[in-house]
């Protein structure tokens, strides 16, 4: 009676174990309201373009997509490279693309009617539907022109960033770099942002780099 008592107890204990490994694992059956994000506790129906961006967003830190900006032919519109990889800017394009917006045809299009208007920073004598929405200076001189340009500061105007805006950076290095604003915040309320330097995460980076654009879209 005592081994039987004693073995019950052992797996009581092992199924409390369990179930605390499978909730802090977030696997749905198990997963609280608190431990999801605010987006993530809005029903679908009432779901707007910057919650889905962001869920587009967050698809990628869950699929941990490796950092590679590698130029490869795609299919155009709709066209991506192989989902385990992409670049920073590959994050924004896949995000928006959750809200039924795709940037590839939006930018390329824009880039064919007033090509001049772009950056022409790498020789190339037309648009190219493979690269050009893959390239932050072309993302940001889009948003320039058709998205909301917000505020660069941060401290103070914390309210200002929402979440499923853009963000872009410049690194010291002079390289430019891009994010989607998270809905999570630190504790002095700067909202984490979700980006691929090595690989797809959300953290607490936004003022890690300096700020060189900052973008809702559409208005």
């Amino acid at each position: 009676m005592f081994l039987k008592s004693r073995c019950l107890l052992i797996s009581i204990v092992l199924i409390f174990i369990a179930l605390i490994f499978l909730s802090s694992c977030g696997l749905s059956g198990f997963q609280s309201s608190e431990q999801k994000s605010p987006v993530q506790q809005i029903p679908y129906e009432d779901l707007r373009v910057a919650d889905f961006i962001l869920l587009g967003a967050k698809h990628e830190v869950d699929n941990e997509t490796r950092y590679d900006d590698s130029y490869v032919d795609i299919e155009y519109p709709g066209g991506d490279v192989q989902p385990d990889v992409g670049a920073c800017t590959d994050v924004v394009i896949r995000a928006f693309r959750r809200a039924d917006i795709d940037l590839q045809k939006r930018i390329h299009e824009d880039m064919q009617n007033n090509f001049e208007l772009y950056p022409q920073l790498w020789d190339a004598p037309a648009p190219d539907s493979n690269i050009d929405h893959r390239r932050v200076a072309n993302q940001m001189k889009y948003f320039d022109r058709h998205g909301e340009s917000l505020t660069l500061q941060v401290e103070g105007y914390e309210h200002k960033w929402q979440w499923g805006d853009v963000v872009y950076w410049r690194f010291a290095d002079g390289r430019t770099h891009c994010g989607i604003i998270s809905d999570r915040t630190n504790d002095d309320d700067v909202p984490l942002v979700i980006h691929n330097a090595k690989v797809t995460i959300e953290e607490d980076c936004l003022l890690r780099w300096e700020i060189i654009g900052h973008y809702r879209y559409p208005r």
